[in-house]
């Protein structure tokens, strides 16, 4: 036949689109096929069907998005929201109490023995000063607690007295230092105004207790949980060193000891570091340091002392 069959004038090939409707009739004569856009030879049959088809390639980046988007969803972990400043102060009070109690235990217990194994190698003296720091600090780092806690607790007490005479007595200069409270912070003017008017109609004691005052007033500072936290602290961080100096063999019971006592302050720094969410190495490190200090303060007192007695 003497049928020639132009190309369309066209920039660029959508041989490869999903809506090819393939060849017409079957219709190929001398060598060409003929599409939906045009006539294409062998060769470029060839070229288009090397081309990745368009909706295939659609259907599989859908689906690895999808994937990534379930996966990521799936392994972020939920928020959880804060807990409020009551129970913050609540955590801040027995986590003082306990880090204060174990350290002193450590240290003080440390301390006394080491500064009898400078004057005498008795294990029996050892021993007795021993248990005798231990009691006589625990009852006393208890006592100490629960009086300043106590007083603390006082004051708080005090302070929301006189912050419900000034809300019943004063209640419009209350809510105007309200609402300069949230214009510091950032606030518009209005905003402040409407936060503060919503606030005090919710629950007056508390959005003035909180924002003024920093407290919860459903929750005061307990003076039984610092006292029984920082007692126990101070009896098990006590037994470390006590148990290190009259356990260990005479020749080497200073240095287990001080070792112990290093362990003990490791492991009291990282907890505090862990529980408070800080850094680790500043924790740690004071606490090592300030025991080395100590032990060796009180052994070269003991050793001076028992080498003149």
């Amino acid at each position: 036949m003497g049928l020639s069959l132009a190309k369309p004038p066209h920039t660029k090939r959508q041989g490869s689109l999903s809506f090819l409707v393939g060849s017409l009739g079957q219709g190929h004569s001398n060598g060409v096929s003929i599409t939906a856009h045009g006539v294409n030879t062998p060769r470029e049959e060839t070229e288009m069907s090397s081309i990745p088809n368009m909706s295939a390639l659609a259907l599989a980046h859908d689906a690895s998005s999808t994937e990534s988007t379930r996966f990521s969803t799936s392994s972020r972990q939920p928020h959880e929201p804060d807990k409020g400043t009551g129970s913050l102060n609540s955590k801040l009070n027995w986590l003082r109490a306990a880090v204060l109690g174990a350290n002193d235990g450590i240290i003080s217990t440390a301390g006394i023995v080491m500064g009898v194994a400078g004057a005498t190698v008795d294990r029996s003296s050892l021993l007795i000063a021993g248990l005798a720091g231990l009691a006589a600090g625990a009852l006393s780092m208890a006592g100490g607690e629960y009086v300043s806690v106590s007083s603390q607790r006082d004051i708080e007490k005090t302070v929301m007295a006189k912050e419900t005479a000034e809300l019943r007595d004063f209640p419009d200069e209350e809510l105007e230092e309200l609402t300069g409270i949230y214009t510091e912070k950032g606030l518009s003017r209005g905003t402040a105004r409407q936060v503060a008017l919503e606030l005090t109609a919710h629950d007056p004691l508390r959005a003035h207790a909180e924002a003024e005052l920093g407290l919860d007033p459903d929750e005061y500072t307990n003076p039984w949980h610092a006292a029984f936290a920082s007692m126990a602290a101070f009896t098990v961080g006590a037994l470390v060193p006590l148990l290190a100096m009259v356990c260990s063999p005479t020749a080497t019971r200073v240095y287990i000891t001080i070792t112990a006592t290093i362990v003990g302050l490791f492991l009291t720094g990282l907890g505090s570091a862990l529980a408070s969410g800080s850094g680790k190495t500043r924790p740690v490190a004071r606490n090592i340091i300030v025991g080395m200090c100590s032990m060796t303060i009180t052994y070269l007192t003991g050793h001076l002392v028992g080498t003149r007695v």
